[in-house]
């Protein structure tokens, strides 16, 4: 099964950018990012099916994030500009869902692999 490594995390200011990696070990035809602050449900905020590039992204992040794949790396990217104190969350990147399609897994947070996750804070 695929495996995933996120990276490119870190603190930022408000409104400034980060750029998130997740390193896959093999293909898997949708992938999203999904995060979760302490005390709140898990939020698919983006998410990408390969084969077509259909993306859907959240309505808390759209115009601020964009999700893209490198298929010569096998990794995904989640570029956040714009930040805000409310995006300070763990990140993870997800794959295969076991149960939806690609955009309705990614609405729902439904994965069925899952990265270890990279801390973004973003101070206010």
């Amino acid at each position: 099964q695929v495996q995933l490594v996120e990276s490119g995390g870190g603190s930022v200011q408000t409104g400034g950018s980060l750029r998130l990696s997740c390193a896959a070990s093999s293909y898997t035809s949708c992938m999203a990012w999904v995060r979760q602050a302490p005390g709140n449900e898990r939020e698919g905020v983006a998410g990408l099916y390969i084969g077509d590039n259909t993306t859907y992204y959240a309505d808390s992040v759209k115009g601020r994030f964009t999700i893209s794949h490198d298929a010569a790396k096998n990794t995904l990217y989640l570029q956040m500009n714009s930040l805000k104190a409310e995006d300070t969350a763990v990140y993870f990147c997800a794959a295969n869902p076991p149960h939806w399609y690609c955009r309705e897994a990614t609405r729902r947070a439904d994965f069925g692999t899952w990265g270890r996750g990279t801390q973004v804070t973003v101070s206010s």
